[in-house]
């Protein structure tokens, strides 16, 4: 289709247009506009924005006051119908001034044309003190709410403060991770802190979703661990700090503001925590699902409790069913926000005892979500653990059986199988530990012990921990083999040779060829010995009881001993080359000895992470190994 010339002119302007706003050439800007029949608000863009809309939102605070200026000499009487002008999405000017603090004066200039922009609507519901709040603008947010308050009676005034999902400002404050402006805007209006969007979520409830924002988040390092906790974050600190701005350390002035950050939305935590009372809204401590020992029941027995729920229903009938909300306590518990949780039982110590509408308190839930921080937070708590860790579900299910019902992580665990089945395995012990013998025998209202449960859920999990364990093994064997080889080799061709008349080595009286016949003997040593130990895991019958600690304590024993293998034989190569070159320049002996140790380097470095882990895990077995000797000497004392 021809285009016409009118639209080559209307292109070759919005063309010159948009270059100029995107170059930020204000002079050229405002010259194109006075060639224009509607001036700034002419639409520029394919989204209907005009040219105020673009500069507004490219932060041109200067040619967006020159506009209006320019708007306001052509036009003496704003027109009022283009001044309320919507682009594609809904956002007015206002909409896109409120985006930035620094046009607070243009903000001020339009509404006092047009004041009924501060209730007009995008299309997603927000008003432009709402798009305030979204964007973190606290100048702007401020002046709108001063204006809001001004020109409006308490009706109109509220409705600014809500969007279509019955959202607050509050509301997108947290979700927008303004913690400082959220704070601002609790302590003003604090009627704000309960209320509840279109998910029946408070704010606190959307703040205790969002783990991330805290500290405990963090995973720093030791030295970066150090470093952070040390940071200042006062204000005047850093507003003297502000002219040595050149000598900072980048990622030290990073983790500044992080800290800065998780302090802010630790202290927005506590003023929402102080005044959030949903934890006293609580299911009943009466189990609805009564413990069962075995798995057999009279038909009569099902009967009377079939006409029993029966009977309650009858007894409700006409009564309206209310939904118990999750509380922020328990929230928290599930992405591990361990501050709220800390903080909410510091304000609030009796919240603890908070039931949901699924009879879960929160120990269930820590141990679902493998929150196992906050388990260790609440253990502390002896009065109340007493009667947490008898808690039965609506389903049945005790504190043991939620070992075996880990909720599917959103992102897959892509550590080794046999670690996370060892963990596992840890964690079940731990928590029955914790539980009273009886609890072992539990069946829940499928029929099932938390051993049964545990063992299906980790089914699949135990049949990949035995390939990786097989695979690693196998691999080891091959390697611990090839290792024994080459020792062997290596002391029947030993550095020098042997004395044409006496049969014995050359080098014999040398003390580098004592540490070669030692680091040759312990080479084939460690080697067959972690070749038996590799041996010993692949005739293992891989039972679940097997990967707590008898197969793990097998990997870590092969795996020392390898890497103690590919270690000796290195030193035996290393004392062989020194043997052979000790007359050369002492340069050149620092680089062969170098060389010579670099694959065992390697070998170290590549199995560290793994050895590791598997220590870490080790270590929780010497740790009880050394409280159940230290619990046997006591009695015995």
């Amino acid at each position: 289709m021809e285009i016409s010339t009118e639209d080559k002119i209307k292109h070759n302007i919005n063309k010159e247009l948009y270059s100029a706003l995107m170059k930020q050439e204000s002079n050229k800007v405002i010259q194109l506009c006075q060639k224009l029949q509607e001036g700034p608000l002419h639409i520029l863009t394919v989204h209907d924005d005009t040219v105020l809309h673009v500069a507004a939102y490219s932060k041109q605070k200067d040619l967006v006051l020159r506009l209006l200026k320019e708007l306001e000499t052509r036009f003496p009487e704003f027109p009022l119908d283009r001044l309320k002008h919507r682009n594609d999405t809904g956002d007015t000017i206002l909409h896109d001034i409120a985006t930035f603090d620094r046009l607070d004066s243009a903000a001020k200039v339009i509404l006092d044309r047009a004041p009924d922009l501060l209730r007009m609507r995008n299309k997603g519901g927000d008003t432009a003190l709402f798009r305030a709040v979204r964007y973190g603008k606290e100048v702007m947010f401020k002046f709108l709410d001063e204006q809001v308050n001004q020109r409006f009676d308490d009706h109109e005034r509220e409705a600014c403060y809500y969007n279509y999902r019955r959202a607050t400002i509050l509301h997108a404050a947290v979700r927008s991770q303004h913690f400082d402006l959220a704070l601002l805007i609790a302590k003003k209006y604090d009627y704000l802190v309960h209320e509840r969007d279109a998910d029946g979520m408070t704010a606190l409830q959307l703040l205790a979703c969002n783990r991330q924002a805290f500290g405990s988040a963090e995973n720093y390092s030791f030295i970066k661990r150090s470093i952070y906790t040390r940071l200042s974050t006062d204000h005047k600190a850093t507003e003297r700090e502000e002219a040595q701005k050149r000598y900072r350390v980048p990622m030290v002035e990073s983790m500044r503001q992080q800290k800065q950050r998780h302090e802010s939305v630790l202290e927005l935590a506590k003023f929402l925590i102080a005044k959030d009372t949903s934890w006293e809204h609580s299911e009943s401590e009466l189990n609805k699902a009564e413990p069962r020992y075995h798995k057999y029941r009279l038909m009569s027995d099902v009967s009377k409790g079939q006409e029993k729920e029966d009977q309650c229903g009858v007894a409700q009938e006409g009564q309206a069913v209310t939904k118990v909300a999750a509380s922020p306590l328990i929230l928290a518990t599930k992405s591990g926000c361990t501050e709220i949780v800390e903080e909410i039982l510091k304000t609030y110590p009796q919240a603890v005892e908070y039931i949901d509408s699924e009879g879960c308190n929160i120990l269930h839930v820590a141990i679902k979500y493998r929150q196992m921080q906050i388990f260790d937070i609440v253990k502390k708590m002896d009065m109340p653990m007493r009667r947490l860790k008898i808690k039965i579900t609506h389903k049945g299910n005790s504190i043991l059986h939620m070992v075996g019902i880990k909720e599917d992580p959103e992102i897959a665990d892509m550590r080794i199988p046999a670690h996370l089945l060892q963990e596992n395995l840890l964690l079940f012990e731990q928590v029955k530990k914790v539980c009273s013998d009886d609890f072992f025998e539990i069946i829940n209202n499928d029929g099932k012990t938390a051993e049964d449960l545990f063992t299906k859920a980790n089914a699949e999990l135990r049949s990949e921990a035995k390939d990786w364990l097989k695979r690693t093994a196998e691999n080891c064997t091959i390697v611990a083999v090839l290792i024994a080889t080459v020792a062997f080799a290596a002391a029947y061709t030993i550095p020098g040779g042997p004395s044409q008349s006496t049969g014995y080595p050359v080098l014999m009286d040398h003390p580098f060829f004592v540490i070669f016949t030692i680091g040759d003997v312990l080479s084939i040593t460690f080697a067959l010995t972690s070749m038996i130990t590799f041996l010993s895991i692949l005739t293992s019958s891989f039972m679940m009881h097997e990967f707590r600690r008898s197969l793990s304590k097998k990997l870590i024993l092969g795996f020392t001993l390898l890497i103690l293998s590919v270690s000796m034989i290195m030193l035996a190569f290393a004392s062989t080359i020194i043997l052979m070159i000790h007359y050369k320049e002492r340069w050149t002996k620092i680089a062969l000895y170098f060389m010579a140790f670099l694959p065992v380097r390697i070998f170290v470095v590549s199995y560290f992470p793994l050895y590791v882990s598997l220590w870490k895990n080790f270590n929780y077995s010497l740790r009880k190994l050394a409280r159940d000797m230290q619990y046997y000497c006591i009695r015995k004392a």
